[in-house]
């Protein structure tokens, strides 16, 4: 296979992964960084002991000409993802986005046309699906284990540090992110419709902001922003983002009690999938633990995951992110069996370091089609703005009626 050249896009936190990953493939190169902060791309060219040549968002299309760009990597805010998805489609790029795949039905009507008119490819970088213990789900799903779906019980609880980030940062605003249902919980509704085998038909939500913003620190009579973040304590944030302050003015550690919060902290989510099933889904974002717990239940059983991710949350000092998981199968009229009971792995729980062994084609395709497509990309976020769309009008939302302002066939 001829090594490929990639450029990254948007040089924040998530980029030092792919940065590094591409850096020592022997299949791909990293060929080109490009970002409006001058700085961050000096930081990561410091990181990795290279030269990379980099780029400001204006000549993106310059660049992919000048470098002979096969690949492009966005890891840019979500809002921006269409715009540079689509321009290096139609530069004959292949794409690997982080996810969301976008945040809008505009958003996702370009890409896709845009992918139909090149013939080009766009990979979504779903990582919860290579974690090890997603993946044993799948397989006792795909297997029969506890036979045909009813219904998926799915809770995530997010802690006041982990959950107070996406306060701090530009995702706090849902014209950045989409909201929660679209930056964090796409990679939950992917995972539903991956275990399933079956893509969303219609959503009802519900939702508020009851613990972050100005209205509920007043209420918490909170004195400032306790869950501020000491960027000066982690040499990585504080090159990334205090000593590149200057240049464009973002503030990677906002008050997470400020009035300027327009997304939900809180949120609930029905869904019917076109196969039967119902995923009734709960994302909490203040919780004193993170975690999270997935319950099948089947016409032959139930499959039920626990995820202990850490006991609590200080806010004085890191805590330790290797949490344990544990597995339980229990057929009708047999006791249950604990199917595993396993440490964690790092980087999403172990999905990280297989994902991007994948995506970069230093491992064959998994068996298990791990590999997220657009249209993968398409149904997790279709359900995300479905949600969205009932929390405003109060009803539930039929995805079709979203698949026709995309101009997609039902």
């Amino acid at each position: 296979m001829a090594v490929r050249r990639h450029a990254i896009v948007g040089l924040g936190s998530r980029a030092q992964l792919f940065a590094r990953a591409l850096a020592a493939s022997p299949r791909a190169e990293l060929a080109a960084f490009c970002d409006h902060n001058e700085t961050r791309m000096r930081v990561h060219n410091e990181w990795l002991g290279t030269e990379i040549p980099g780029y400001r968002p204006a000549d993106f299309t310059v660049m992919l000409a000048k470098e002979r760009i096969d690949v492009v990597v966005v890891c840019t805010p979500d809002h921006t993802h269409a715009e540079y998805v689509v321009a290096a489609l139609e530069a004959g790029c292949d794409v690997v986005t982080e996810k969301p795949m976008t945040t809008d039905v505009e958003g996702a009507r370009r890409i896709l046309a845009a992918r139909r008119e090149t013939g080009r490819s766009v990979r979504v970088a779903f990582n919860y699906r290579y974690n090890p213990v997603h993946r044993r789900v799948r397989e006792l799903l795909a297997g029969g284990a506890i036979g045909a779906i009813g219904s998926v019980e799915f809770s995530w609880l997010l802690d006041t540090a982990h959950g107070a980030d996406y306060f701090r940062r530009w995702h706090r605003d849902k014209a950045n992110s989409g909201g929660l249902l679209v930056h964090k919980s796409g990679h939950h509704f992917d995972l539903v419709n991956w275990w399933l085998g079956s893509d969303p038909e219609t959503v009802f939500a519900l939702g508020r902001l009851f613990f972050y913003g100005d209205e509920n620190g007043r209420r918490h009579r909170t004195a400032g922003d306790r869950f501020a973040l000491d960027l000066d304590a982690s040499p990585k944030l504080r090159a990334l983002y205090r000593d590149a302050e200057r240049e464009d003015g973002y503030v990677r550690n906002q008050d997470v009690f400020a009035p300027d919060v327009t997304i939900e902290d809180d949120l609930s989510v029905l869904v019917r999938h076109r196969g039967g099933a119902v995923l009734n889904y709960h994302l909490h974002a203040y919780s004193p633990r993170e975690g999270y717990r997935v319950a099948f239940s089947g016409s032959e059983g139930r499959l039920e995951l626990d995820v202990r991710e850490n006991e609590y949350a200080s806010g004085a000092e890191p805590v330790p992110k290797r949490g344990r998981a544990r597995l339980t199968l229990q057929r009708l009229w047999s006791p249950s069996e604990v199917v595993l009971d396993q440490e964690l792995g790092e980087g999403h729980g172990g999905g990280d370091e297989r994902m991007l062994a994948e995506l970069l084609g230093d491992a064959e395709p998994d068996a298990l089609g791990c590999a997220a497509d657009h249209d993968a990309g398409l149904q997790a976020l279709l359900t995300g703005l479905a949600a969205n769309r009932s929390l405003v009008t109060g009803r539930a939302v039929s995805v079709d009626e979203l698949l026709g302002e995309i101009g997609e066939p039902a």
